[in-house]
Protein backbone atom coordinates (compact mmCIF):
# COMPACT_ATOMS: atom_id res chain seq x y z
CA UNK A 1 0.00 0.00 0.00
CA UNK A 2 1.23 3.18 -1.39
CA UNK A 3 -0.11 6.71 0.00
CA UNK A 4 1.41 10.15 -1.40
CA UNK A 5 0.61 13.72 0.05
CA UNK A 6 1.11 16.60 -2.43
CA UNK A 7 -0.02 20.04 -2.19
CA UNK A 8 1.74 21.90 0.07
CA UNK A 9 3.04 25.28 0.33
CA UNK A 10 3.72 28.61 1.76
CA UNK A 11 0.73 30.49 1.91
CA UNK A 12 -0.29 33.80 3.69
CA UNK A 13 -3.21 33.54 6.71
CA UNK A 14 -6.07 33.73 5.62
CA UNK A 15 -5.10 32.14 2.05
CA UNK A 16 -6.41 28.84 0.89
CA UNK A 17 -4.43 25.49 -0.05
CA UNK A 18 -5.80 22.10 -1.56
CA UNK A 19 -3.92 18.71 -0.64
CA UNK A 20 -4.03 15.63 -2.52
CA UNK A 21 -3.46 11.82 -1.29
CA UNK A 22 -3.37 9.22 -4.13
CA UNK A 23 -3.54 5.69 -2.69
CA UNK A 24 -2.27 2.61 -4.50
CA UNK A 25 -2.32 -1.31 -3.33
CA UNK A 26 -5.02 -2.95 -1.67
CA UNK A 27 -8.76 -2.10 -2.00
CA UNK A 28 -9.36 -2.67 1.83
CA UNK A 29 -6.60 0.28 2.54
CA UNK A 30 -8.81 3.13 0.73
CA UNK A 31 -11.60 2.23 3.10
CA UNK A 32 -10.73 5.46 5.50
CA UNK A 33 -8.36 8.26 4.60
CA UNK A 34 -7.21 10.19 7.49
CA UNK A 35 -4.93 13.25 7.87
CA UNK A 36 -2.62 14.33 10.61
CA UNK A 37 -0.27 16.94 10.83
CA UNK A 38 2.78 17.46 13.04
CA UNK A 39 4.34 20.62 14.08
CA UNK A 40 7.81 20.75 15.23
CA UNK A 41 8.21 20.18 18.82
CA UNK A 42 4.79 18.79 18.95
CA UNK A 43 2.86 15.81 18.36
CA UNK A 44 1.02 14.41 15.41
CA UNK A 45 -2.62 15.29 15.62
CA UNK A 46 -5.83 14.27 13.93
CA UNK A 47 -6.90 16.67 11.53
CA UNK A 48 -9.48 14.87 8.89
CA UNK A 49 -10.87 11.63 8.19
CA UNK A 50 -13.11 10.48 5.19
CA UNK A 51 -14.86 6.55 4.80
CA UNK A 52 -14.45 5.82 1.22
CA UNK A 53 -17.41 3.71 0.69
CA UNK A 54 -19.56 6.83 2.28
CA UNK A 55 -19.81 10.70 2.65
CA UNK A 56 -18.78 10.03 6.34
CA UNK A 57 -16.27 13.20 7.53
CA UNK A 58 -14.40 13.63 10.31
CA UNK A 59 -12.99 16.76 11.57
CA UNK A 60 -11.17 17.75 14.63
CA UNK A 61 -12.23 21.17 16.28
CA UNK A 62 -9.55 23.33 15.48
CA UNK A 63 -10.13 22.56 11.61
CA UNK A 64 -13.98 22.65 11.39
CA UNK A 65 -15.81 24.84 9.02
CA UNK A 66 -12.85 26.15 7.36
CA UNK A 67 -11.21 22.15 5.64
CA UNK A 68 -13.23 20.35 3.63
CA UNK A 69 -12.17 16.89 3.21
CA UNK A 70 -13.55 14.74 0.21
CA UNK A 71 -12.44 12.12 -2.25
CA UNK A 72 -12.47 11.09 -6.30
CA UNK A 73 -12.39 7.13 -5.80
CA UNK A 74 -12.13 6.94 -9.41
CA UNK A 75 -8.41 8.27 -8.61
CA UNK A 76 -8.06 7.05 -5.94
CA UNK A 77 -7.27 10.62 -4.48
CA UNK A 78 -8.67 12.26 -0.76
CA UNK A 79 -8.47 16.24 -1.01
CA UNK A 80 -8.03 18.17 1.82
CA UNK A 81 -9.64 21.77 0.81
CA UNK A 82 -7.53 24.29 3.82
CA UNK A 83 -9.55 27.54 3.54
CA UNK A 84 -8.88 30.71 5.91
CA UNK A 85 -5.39 29.19 7.07
CA UNK A 86 -4.04 30.61 10.83
CA UNK A 87 -0.51 30.43 11.35
CA UNK A 88 -1.26 27.81 13.65
CA UNK A 89 -2.16 25.30 10.87
CA UNK A 90 1.75 25.61 9.80
CA UNK A 91 3.05 21.60 9.91
CA UNK A 92 3.79 18.70 7.98
CA UNK A 93 0.72 17.26 6.73
CA UNK A 94 0.13 13.39 6.56
CA UNK A 95 -2.31 11.00 4.87
CA UNK A 96 -2.83 7.81 5.98
CA UNK A 97 -5.05 4.40 6.07
CA UNK A 98 -5.75 1.83 8.10
CA UNK A 99 -5.55 -1.93 7.49
CA UNK A 100 -8.58 -3.41 8.60
CA UNK A 101 -12.09 -1.86 7.86
CA UNK A 102 -13.63 -2.35 11.95
CA UNK A 103 -13.31 -1.37 15.32
CA UNK A 104 -11.57 2.00 13.82
CA UNK A 105 -11.05 4.82 15.82
CA UNK A 106 -10.94 7.63 13.46
CA UNK A 107 -9.51 10.07 15.33
CA UNK A 108 -6.34 8.02 16.49
CA UNK A 109 -2.77 7.68 14.82
CA UNK A 110 -2.81 3.84 16.37
CA UNK A 111 -5.78 2.88 13.89
CA UNK A 112 -3.71 3.85 10.82
CA UNK A 113 -1.12 1.62 9.43
CA UNK A 114 0.19 3.01 6.17
CA UNK A 115 1.62 6.66 6.27
CA UNK A 116 2.12 8.98 3.14
CA UNK A 117 5.70 10.93 3.03
CA UNK A 118 3.75 13.91 4.18
CA UNK A 119 3.88 17.79 2.63
CA UNK A 120 4.72 20.93 4.31
CA UNK A 121 2.24 23.65 4.92
CA UNK A 122 3.72 26.63 6.28
CA UNK A 123 1.35 29.59 6.77
CA UNK A 124 3.28 33.25 7.32
CA UNK A 125 3.01 36.45 6.17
Amino acid sequence: VQLQACGGGLMQPGGSLRLSCVASGRALSFYVIGWFRQAPGKEREFVSAIRWSGSNTYYSDSVKGRFTISRDNAKKTVYLQMNGLKPEDTAAYYCAAPSRTYNINYYSETSYAYWGQGTQVTVSS
